[in-house]
């Protein structure tokens, strides 16, 4: 099973069925903000619609597809990172997360996202990751730009989220050039 220790208290690890309960009451305590950028978050009423997620994400993960982990900070659940099914023939995938209000603006996300890269690019062997970010979540696009991700352009009206079209902001990053990242 996916698990990477990013630091003391941080970790990462593939979302198993008894997070269901956990993952909904942190989404749903969330929803307000992640409705804004996230267009699952208005599908999604309860554990049960958590348990459908993660057993597809299970699924994505024995298939050699990725890993979509909960990213837990001191044993509780505080948000999601992971892949968008993995394109093997031209060894890519973009990835996704999101983040309590609450545990936002302390480098978790940042350190979280890092650590998914090094799996990646080097235990996986991919050679390209990308981030879309909606133009107008700040946030989310500070992310990849920490982060050193070549800003490669803008796809408008790219999804439909909350009953607006939203912009997407694409970001890219290369195996070679995240080794070469201080």
């Amino acid at each position: 099973m996916f698990h990477i220790d990013v630091a003391s208290g941080l970790e990462l690890r593939q979302f198993q069925m008894s997070d269901a309960e956990e993952l909904y009451a942190v989404a749903d305590r969330n929803r307000d903000y992640l409705r804004e950028w996230l267009p699952w978050v208005d599908r999604t009423h309860s554990a049960a619609d958590m348990r459908d997620f993660i057993a597809a994400r299970l699924e994505q993960f024995e298939a050699h597809q990725g890993p979509t982990a909960a990213i837990r900070v001191d044993g509780r659940i505080a948000g999601a990172l992971g892949c968008h099914p993995i394109d093997w023939l031209n060894r890519n995938c973009h990835i996704g997360y999101w983040l309590d209000a609450d545990e936002q603006g302390k480098g978790i996300m940042s350190r979280a996202v890092a650590a998914l890269l090094d799996y990646l690019f080097d235990e996986v062997g991919l050679h390209r990751v990308t981030i879309q970010c909606g133009t107008g979540n700040h946030r989310s696009c500070a992310i990849p730009e920490r982060l050193g991700f070549a800003h490669e352009g803008l796809v408008r009206e790219a999804e439909w989220v909350n009953d607006r079209w939203v912009d997407l902001a694409i970001w890219g990053m290369l195996a070679n050039d995240w080794k070469r990242t201080p």
